[in-house]
């Protein structure tokens, strides 16, 4: 397959990487970035919705340097992979299991294949809902770490019950590639001001997300679809009758998680037969983007944790 752009100057990703594109078994045109040479085997990051990989080319360093080679994907509909109409405006994907075809298809790309070694998965938000997917259906990851991940949303009030029902209707009524209504227009690190985000409390992760997104438009992404909302509540629904995995996880939360549900994290985490859950006070849904002093209390986390099941 071709290869694709990279663009380093935004993404502070160490020397040495390269992206490529992949077909999908559908033929949809995925981007995935490369960094090989790791001893450890490969790292593959899991973006959460919205994201480029771009924006995980600090994590890469931070592999890299760990000995880990490392792999990230764009999902179908983000970065520079195939969007709905060419258009960034809405994020949509048909199904979610057709994200798990994403994922297969980058790990059969011949220079993904070629590395020897474990398959450790670093999952974020809407990655850790196509992750833990991709635990329960296969063995291809040795472990895996978790953050924020999206096992389900947080809905307050009335909009937790609401939520199912407007999905359903909006796609029956042929609404499900359409934004759903009421969201607001553009991109989040766009839009919103850094006081008050969502999202991390370091401004020096929020003007490096921030930035990417204001020198390379496309790299960002709107709102989601009615049946992207479809897809990620039939997930959560999936998971709540599953059985965790036995694979060795490693699972972070935020104390000012507000994106999606640590209610379902917590949960979840219970049940995996050798996973931890770690909770850092403070932090919100960036966990792995947020204050040094938070950012080391993950990264001694994980060190323990590659420790462990290397």
């Amino acid at each position: 397959m071709e290869p694709a752009p990279l663009y380093e100057d935004v993404a502070e990703a160490p020397d040495g990487g390269r992206a490529f594109y992949v077909r999908a078994a559908d033929g949809t045109r995925i981007r995935f970035a490369l960094w090989r040479g790791g001893e450890k085997g490969l790292a593959v990051v899991m973006p959460g919705r919205t994201e480029c990989l771009e924006k995980y080319g600090r994590l890469a360093g931070k592999l890299t340097a760990r000995g880990f080679s490392v792999a990230i994907i764009d999902w179908r509909g983000q970065g520079l992979s195939d969007h709905l109409n060419d258009s960034t405006a809405v994020g949509h994907v048909d199904s979610f299991t057709d994200y798990q075809d994403d994922l297969t298809a980058v790990l059969a790309h011949p220079e993904v294949a070629a590395i020897a070694g474990p398959r450790t998965l670093f999952a974020h938000s809407m990655g850790g809902c196509i992750g833990l997917r991709s635990l329960l259906t296969s063995d291809t990851f040795s472990a895996a770490v978790f953050s924020a991940p999206m096992w389900g949303l947080n809905l307050p009030g009335p909009n937790k019950l609401l939520a199912p029902l407007l999905a359903n209707v909006g796609v029956a009524l042929g609404l499900g590639k359409k934004t759903l209504a009421g969201q607001p227009k553009g991109f989040y690190l766009t839009r919103e001001p850094f006081e008050g985000n969502n999202l991390t409390h370091d401004r020096d992760h929020w003007d490096y997300m921030r930035g990417q997104v204001v020198k390379y438009p496309a790299l960002g992404l709107g709102p989601p679809s009615f049946q992207w909302l479809k897809g990620a509540l039939g997930e959560f629904k999936y998971f709540n009758n599953a059985t965790m995995p036995s694979t060795p996880t490693l699972m972070f939360v935020g104390g000012d998680e507000s994106v999606v549900s640590a209610r379902a994290i917590r949960h979840h985490s219970q049940n995996f037969a050798a996973g931890k859950l770690v909770e850092i006070d403070g932090a919100r849904h960036e966990i792995l983007m947020e204050t040094p002093e938070r950012q080391a209390q993950c990264w001694a986390a994980i060190d323990r944790f590659i420790v462990e099941n290397q």
